[in-house]
This record gives structure tokens, C-alpha cells and sequence, in this order.
């Protein structure tokens, strides 16, 4: 089929029966994707309280086992009937890149895909494939931009019989839009909060709901072993004005770097294989942040990893003896690690 955009898929979701049996959900906003499948899910019709009908892997659970998916396709069910495959994790490239390609060719007759994965770029195997056949739909998830932010107020406010104030309705819309599902959140809470009012003023919006807009700290440290200064700089203005601690990105990151050094020190030492070092060490991360950190194993030595570990660790250090000059040390240092990291990638 083809990559739908973003105003096409309530339209997907509203007309008749799905035409497509695989979809390839991506994008930066996990919420978002996690949202989208779950509607796809629903929209399938398949029974997903019925462990028989519905199959949820990880990408992990496909690692050397390049047949299992296909194997799950091609099952019947105990009673019959329509069944799902619904596939979440990491950076899946290797592991869905040939049966993608199989399903896009020959399409299941009685089973339902779903695949969510993170950012995409254009080049990526899966997209490409997803693109090159009739039979895969591809759903983007891009962070919310205005006119969906205000759809999605008027959705939630309006499910709950609520209505908003202007001057309210242009300031929640400034805390919202990063991460579908945590601005789908603040909303729900805000609606409880306000629910015997009937109206949304400001002082309520002001009084409960949180910055769901803001960039985390792992979004920051993503940025520096992305070696992406532009993103690292825009995060850091919104971690500042969230009132955040820098001492606690610093502290993320050497978190991050401290994990990359066991990471690599497996690889080096034990001639672990990437692959596998990332299903072991790194099996607890979230799925955006993995296709990051194996650019980042790929890319670094131990040595280089020690070094900025070890400069991390004095930046923590400056900035608890000097808190006034938090804000400076950590901007620094956090800078040249993301040159140092684009300077490695290229």
C-alpha cells in the first residue's frame, strides 16, 4: 500500500473494514505508536483478551530465530477464527527486514501484523520494504503539532462533557504535544480534577496539569551519542525551563556511558556480537533509545567510552562543589561529548 499521513488515519480508523493485513507503525513519539497500534488492534476485530487470537513478541524474541515470525503467521488457531501478531521492541531491522519482505509479497489470509518501532529514517530497510508492496500500510507517528493538539483537547475535554476557556484552552496547549500518550494523560487528569466545574479555567490548568511537552533527560543524553548539537541544545533550553536539575542529566548520561562500557567492554573482550550484548545488557531499555545506543556501540572504543566517563564524572563533581555554575558545566560538557559522537559517526 503506502505511508499514510497523519490527518489519513482517523479517516483509516472511521471507514470500513482494514484493506491492509500488515502495518509498519513508526516514529519518534512512542505514545503515539503504542496508541495507533492498540486502535489498529481494536480495529482488526480480533478477540485481544484471547491468548489463542492474539500473539505479542518482542523483537528479542526473534533473535536467531529468523523463522519464527512466519512460523506465527502461517498458525492456526485452536478455535479458528482471525488471530493478531502484534510486535513491539528495539531497533528490529535485522530480524523483520526478510519476513517483512515475505509478508509484503504474500500476505497473511487469516492472521493480522502489527510492527511498532521506533524513528525510521527513509533509507531503512523496513520502510523501503514497507513502501515497495501493495499489501503493507506504514503509519508514521510525528510529534503532535498544533491542530492536533487542539484536536486532541477537544476529543478528551469533550468525551467528559467539559468545556475550556480560551485563555485556558492557549495554555494547555503550550504543555502539550512531546508524547501522545502523556498529553492523552495530563488531559485525563485534568478532567477529573474539574469535573464538577464544567468548565476548564485557567487557574485549574495551572493548579494539576504537568509540562507533558518537555524533553526527559534521556531525550538530552539520546541527542549527545546521536552527536545531534541541534537537539541537544533545544532539550536542554526545555530541561532548564522545567526547572529541572542539570546535575541530573549529567548524572543520566553517565549512567548511559557507564552501561556502554560494560556493553563494549563484552564485545571487545569476549568477542560478544553486538546483537546479543544488546538482548543481555540492554534488554531493560526503552525501544526509541536502542537503535541510539548500538550507533553509539558501533561507533566507540572502550577507551574512548572510559575517557568521557571519566570527564562525566569530574563535570558531576565541578558542578555539586560550584551549584552556580551547574547550568555552564553541564552545557559544556555534554557539548563536546555530542561533537565528539558526530565526529565518531561520520
Amino acid at each position: 500500500m503506502t505511508e499514510i499521513k497523519a490527518f489519513e488515519f482517523d479517516r483509516l480508523i472511521q471507514r470500513g473494514p482494514l484493506e491492509s493485513r500488515v502495518f509498519l507503525i513508526f516514529g519518534p513519539d512512542g505514545g503515539l505508536v503504542s496508541e495507533r497500534a492498540e486502535e489498529i488492534a481494536r480495529k482488526t476485530g480480533v478477540a485481544l483478551d484471547d491468548p489463542f487470537s492474539l500473539v505479542r513478541l518482542d523483537v528479542s524474541d526473534l533473535q536467531g530465530d529468523n523463522g519464527r515470525l512466519l512460523d506465527e503467521v502461517n498458525s492456526i488457531g485452536l478455535f479458528g477464527g482471525e488471530r493478531l501478531i502484534w510486535i513491539r521492541g528495539g531497533s528490529g531491522e535485522k530480524q523483520l527486514s526478510a519476513p517483512l519482505q515475505i509478508l509484503g509479497e504474500t500476505p497473511p489470509e487469516a492472521c493480522f501484523v502489527i510492527i511498532e518501532q521506533g524513528d525510521l529514517k527513509k533509507t531503512s530497510s523496513l520502510r523501503k520494504t514497507a513502501a515497495g508492496s501493495r499489501h503493507i500500510l506504514s503509519v508514521p507517528c510525528y510529534s503532535d503539532d498544533a491542530r492536533a493538539v487542539s484536536g486532541l483537547i477537544d476529543e478528551v475535554l469533550g468525551a467528559h462533557g467539559l468545556r475550556i476557556a480560551p485563555n485556558a484552552r492557549s495554555l494547555l496547549a503550550t504543555l502539550l504535544g512531546g508524547d501522545r500518550r502523556a498529553s492523552r494523560g495530563e488531559l485525563e487528569k485534568l478532567c477529573l480534577y474539574c469535573r464538577q466545574d464544567g468548565m476548564v479555567e485557567e487557574h485549574h490548568i495551572r493548579e494539576i496539569i504537568g509540562d507533558a511537552s518537555a524533553i526527559s533527560a534521556d531525550d538530552a543524553v539520546d541527542a549527545v551519542l546521536a552527536g545531534n548539537t541541534d537537539s541537544f541544545l533545544q532539550a536542554m533550553e526545555k530541561i532548564a525551563s522545567s526547572k529541572t536539575p542539570m546535575f541530573l542529566v549529567l548524572q543520566s548520561c553517565l549512567r548511559t556511558f557507564q552501561l556502554m562500557d560494560l556493553m563494549r567492554g563484552e564485545m571487545e573482550g569476549e568477542n560478544a556480537p553486538l546483537a546479543k550484548v544488546m538482548q543481555s545488557r540492554g534488554r531493560h531499555l526503552h525501544f526509541r533509545r536502542k537503535p541510539i545506543i548500538e550507533r553509539a556501540l558501533a561507533a566507540w572504543t572502550s577507551a574512548d567510552i572510559g575517557r568521557e566517563t571519566n570527564r562525566i564524572n569530574a563535570a558531576i563533581l565541578q558542578s555539586r562543589q560550584r551549584p552556580s555554575l551547574e547550568d555552564s558545566i553541564a552545557r559544556q560538557t555534554l557539548l563536546s561529548t555530542a561533537l565528539q559522537a558526530k565526529r565518531r559517526l561520520r
